[in-house]
């Protein structure tokens, strides 16, 4: 079975990162994974998309992903300037940076809507607006597709002492919110 992932950011919000330590995580908890950005010559603050794939078997497709089980949409702004709906499947999920309530987003789509405050979490532990690990904690507690303690490893391995320690915090109330939205 393959998870196929797109995440929609700007640039210098950490899309490309959290996509691949994803695919680490993922590769951590023992399955197959691969993680790549999709920009040209866009500057910080544009609109970018990282993709993620993980299967319990060898992956031959190399190409965008777009027909996503997921779609993680970083900055809600994108929600009025880009499709970020495009291919997702009617089983899937969004899960959206956004303290408003899914419902008052108005997105047109059958897939399951999920919004959680990963800005605020990421000022909260990091005093910084790079959501990029707390994006991670939500997704694994949303979908189960990745391990918490696979989420952390892989940040632990990417950030060192006092950022990762703020980072694997992020990332666990992340999970933990979800975890609680989920029950």
């Amino acid at each position: 079975m393959m998870i196929e992932i797109r995440i929609h950011g700007r640039g210098g919000q950490g899309s490309v990162t959290a996509a691949e330590l994803l695919a680490v995580a993922a590769f951590d908890d023992g399955r197959e994974a691969q993680a790549f950005p999709a920009f040209g010559v866009e500057r910080r603050g544009a609109p970018v998309m990282a993709f993620c794939r993980i299967s319990d078997g060898p992956i031959r497709i190399r190409s965008q992903i777009y027909a996503p089980d997921y779609v993680i949409v970083q900055d809600p702004t994108l929600l009025e300037a880009v499709d970020v709906l495009s291919g997702l499947k009617e089983s899937g999920a969004v899960l959206i940076n956004s303290e408003r309530p899914a419902a008052e987003l108005g997105l047109d789509t059958k897939a399951r809507v999920v919004t959680f405050p990963a800005t605020q979490i990421a000022l909260e532990e990091l005093g910084r607006p790079i959501m990029n690990t707390a994006i991670m904690g939500a997704f694994a507690g949303l979908s189960g597709a990745i391990s918490f303690e696979a989420i952390e490893r892989s940040i632990r391995h990417r950030f060192s002492d006092e950022l990762a320690e703020r980072n694997v915090k992020a990332a666990r109330r992340a999970y933990e919110l979800m975890k609680e939205q989920s029950t």
